[in-house]
């Protein structure tokens, strides 16, 4: 996963990459090339006390160093320029999957996860080819020109490579075996700390409501505890990485120095030589380190690409049409034959046959007991998740056919929770119609009965709106709500209980004001208050998914048992008759 991830979303950054190998490749051989220019001045300069010399190679070897700034420099900015470009086109990848999915797969997965999917785990992957363009690229090369240099400079001393290297290698790989458990435990805990985080936060009202502050700080507690205690472990074993590569590099400066001695004293080996194959031995366990400090970075990355590519990889349930179909004559007509939905796994279905016609200009009230499937109905006409039986038709034509811009621009939905963007009143009513005028916004927020208190407020159109409308109240943000859908004017107006927020009063002035301006288009309104559905023209009512009953407000009163224990819980006998 990690590769084909690398592949597909590395591709157009080719040049930059290829670039950072090449000013690596110079940046490292100018740094192999500097233990030997010092070991000349050693031995040809300072053993022979010409100052001359020593000079012009310690001229040389600045010309070098600054080589070798110039290109790790330049190494390290196109390779950050390629890893955070690669970062941003990952995250509008997931962005827009996720923007495809039905509101099946976002529930599969989570908002939770979704949100970590889409931050923390693009970071990790992210750093990773920061990591390798400004340390990967260069530890191989590193590594296999210092053992080329070091055998240049002393082969006999040669075997101490074969057996510091691998000491480091196997103590590294300990440590980072024992390690990748933890960091794939890590990305499902952290996933855990956002859920029950998100949930706090959004709920507040409710945990205070109830007095549940410490229940809730228990959850937290437990939640980051164990978040703690895996990252606890892991850092613990990356806390032991860097002592043990510091072990390995004395131990082996030891044994160069204690083994080049008795060279030296042998005549047969020089200082300077001696001085240079010790640079080389230390720049070679410094590579290995690099490259096992990135292999530890490697399973990380690893699940988190897995985590990435299991939401890009993710197909919604809801795929457009391969040759999409726009009706001749859109009217807004609607029409349901039995209709039926499912969630996968379900004992029953959530609707069962469900059929009923809405007609441009009438309004079709949804009626039944909490669960009945009210909302689930409502949601196959816009596709939020498509029927599993039947079928459910726009103007004649299937809106699985229908092409998805034009079937979202053709319908307007107001959800049982509504929903408002942080931003101003302004921002949040042009959602639907960014070309709205300022007019045409009055107007939505005056059939929606809300243009008192938006006038009320500071700045009018401009006052603020925090995320999710929480600094208005819920009957403000029904009404913001339907102004919003007012200002896009669709064919079908779709209100699933938009209203149980509002007093009667408020209620009852706000579908007069509605009639005329829906007049042309279909109504759907889901409604608990009989009081408030009952001049619809037809009413259908909805028990456990099936339809029980059609008609009229009288004549569901009259041969509806269901609709009349709805009634009958709602008014007084007196008030019935």
């Amino acid at each position: 996963m990690l590769i084909r991830l690398l592949r597909t979303h590395l591709r157009p950054y080719s040049r930059p990459l290829l670039l950072v190998v090449v000013l690596q490749l110079a940046g490292t051989i100018a740094s192999l090339y500097l233990p030997s220019l010092n070991a000349d001045i050693i031995d040809r300069g300072i053993a022979r006390g010409d100052t001359g010399y020593i000079m012009s190679v310690g001229g040389w070897m600045l010309v070098v160093t600054f080589v070798q700034i110039v290109c790790s420099v330049a190494a390290v900015y196109f390779g950050a320029r390629a890893a955070m470009g690669f970062g941003r086109d990952v995250r509008a990848a997931l962005f827009h999957r996720v923007g495809e999915f039905s509101v099946r797969e976002v529930n599969h997965f989570g908002s939770a996860s979704l949100i970590t999917r889409g931050t923390n785990d693009v970071q990790q992957v992210q750093m990773l080819v920061l990591m390798t363009c400004t340390m990967m690229v260069a530890a191989p090369i590193m590594c296999f020109g210092g053992v080329v240099m070091a055998l240049r400079e002393d082969t006999h001393l040669s075997w101490l490579m074969l057996v510091c290297v691998p000491v480091l290698v196997v103590a590294i790989g300990a440590l980072i075996l024992r390690m990748m458990p933890g960091f794939r435990a890590m990305q499902s805990r952290i996933d855990e700390v956002n859920r029950v985080l998100r949930e706090q936060i959004t709920g507040i009202r409710v945990v205070r409501a109830f007095v549940r502050e410490p229940h809730e700080t228990a959850r937290f507690e437990t939640a980051n505890a164990s978040l703690t205690e895996v990252a606890t472990y892991v850092g613990q074993l990356q806390a032991l990485i860097f002592p043990t590569v510091i072990l390995v590099l004395n131990l082996s400066s030891v044994a160069v120095l204690w083994f080049g001695a008795e060279r030296i004293e042998a005549g047969e080996m020089q200082i300077g030589a001696l001085t240079a194959f010790l640079a080389y031995l230390i720049q070679i366990l410094m590579a290995v380190m690099m490259a096992t400090f990135m292999t530890m970075m490697i399973p990380r990355a690893a699940v988190c690409a897995e985590r990435i590519s299991e939401v890009l990889d993710t197909e919604s349930s809801v795929a457009p049409p391969a040759q999409p179909i726009t009706p001749p004559a859109p009217t807004g007509a609607l029409e349901l034959r039995g209709a039926g939905f499912a969630y996968p796994g379900a004992d029953a279905p959530v609707l069962h046959d469900v059929t009923f016609t809405a007609r441009p200009g009438t309004t079709t009230a949804i009626v039944g007991s909490t669960g009945a499937g009210k909302t689930t109905l409502l949601g196959l006409v816009p596709r939020l998740f498509d029927v599993t039986s039947g079928s459910v038709r726009v103007d004649g034509v299937d809106v699985r056919e229908l092409d998805p811009e034009y079937l979202w621009s053709r319908v307007g939905i107001v959800p049982q929770r509504p929903y408002l963007f942080s931003g101003t009143v302004a921002s949040n009513l042009r959602y639907g119609n960014p070309d709205a005028t300022d007019e045409e916004l009055w107007a939505a927020l005056e059939v929606a009965q809300a243009a008192d208190f938006v006038r009320a407020m500071p700045d009018g159109l401009d006052s603020p709106i925090a995320q999710g409308g929480t600094n208005v109240s819920g009957g403000q943000r029904q009404r913001l709500s339907i102004a919003r859908v007012l200002v896009r004017r669709p064919q079908i107006y779709l209100f699933d209980d938009s209203f149980s927020a509002l007093d009667l009063a408020t209620d009852a002035r706000l579908r007069a004001s509605l009639r005329p301006v829906t007049a042309t288009a279909t109504l759907v309104v889901v409604g608990q208050r009989v009081a408030s559905i009952r001049d619809a023209d037809q009413i259908v009512v909805l028990d456990d998914g099936v339809v029980v009953g059609i008609g009229t407000h009288d004549e569901l009163l009259a041969g509806c048992p269901t609709y009349g224990e709805i009634v009958a819980s709602q008014f007084t006998p007196e008030e019935v008759a």
